[in-house]
């Protein structure tokens, strides 16, 4: 059984984590560019607000949601133009996005159990809805600390970017126009040192437990198999690091083609980073 109220306990600090990060800021700093092309820190978090935004709508009026959509003047730039319509004074969008994630823990708290919310492309349990939101939270975080030279320490909560990883295996085929496979990949994770002990419990579908120095994932008798550090591995399928910077091994054909279309997030194929670390937006 899924513990929401653990879940959103989590989504809640990861969301302050780079709260801190960004509310001490100067103006200026807020207009410094990510590595996402064409996108300042501001942008960053005007994104997370108002996919917040549209995440309320789906837990609550979800005809509203719809016409997101259909009423987009250009789908394709869905994304791109949400974050623009939320883009204000730095204080103003601070606060707006403070309320907004309060508003979407409030909506999903109440949700039915078993109810499946509409989503881009496909239907969300509030549990997913929560693990897709901590997961955008931390990799829009990553850019937003990348754009200040900031490191920020992994934590336990990492748990659940790998566990939607693993579970998007089928989408990021899907997504870049590929047949999905139908091998199991077992995938094995060094947990970083610092998050062993964070975690209350195991992350849903894994098979370590809590404080273990490996996050597993899948049937332990996979031919085929992904290791590396937990980071690395949640840094490639949220597409921050382009694989060949990241220290992940793949043994089997699958796995090694599964490392070039990870895809945690809904939507078309991402941009990806090259090399050089440039480029991604999700």
């Amino acid at each position: 059984m899924v513990d929401l109220t653990a879940l959103l306990t989590d989504l809640a600090a990861e969301s302050e984590q780079l709260d801190a990060l960004v509310a001490a800021l100067p103006p200026q700093a807020w207009d410094r560019p990510t590595p996402a092309p064409g996108w300042t820190v501001a942008h960053q978090i005007a994104h997370l607000a108002w996919t917040d935004h549209v995440a309320h709508l789906a837990a609550t009026d979800a005809p509203a949601f719809f016409a997101t959509v259909t009423t987009a003047p250009d789908p394709s730039r869905l994304v791109d133009d949400g974050a623009a319509s939320f883009l204000a004074p730095p204080a103003e969008l601070l606060a707006r996005w403070r309320d907004g994630r309060s508003a979407l823990a409030a909506a999903l708290s109440a949700t039915p159990s078993g109810e499946k919310l509409p989503w881009y492309g496909t239907r969300m349990s509030p549990a997913s809805m929560v693990t897709a939101r901590l997961m955008e939270t931390w990799a829009h975080g990553e850019d937003v600390a990348d754009a200040l030279g900031v490191q920020r320490a992994p934590t336990a909560r990492l748990r659940h970017v790998a566990h939607l990883g693993f579970r998007t295996l089928g989408h990021g085929f899907a997504t870049h126009g590929r047949a999905v496979p139908t091998a199991p990949v077992r995938v094995e994770l060094i947990a970083p040192a610092s998050a062993r002990s964070e975690l209350a419990g195991p992350a849903t579908g894994s098979e370590d437990g809590p404080g273990s120095d490996i996050w597993a994932f899948g049937p332990a008798d996979a031919a085929d198999r992904v290791t590396g550090p937990a980071l690395d591995f949640c840094l490639l399928v949220t597409q921050r690091r382009h694989r060949a910077d990241l220290a992940l091994i793949a043994t089997g054909p699958v796995a090694d083609e599964w490392l070039d279309v990870a895809q945690a997030f809904a939507g078309p194929p991402g941009a990806k980073r090259d090399t050089a670390g440039s480029g991604v937006t999700a």
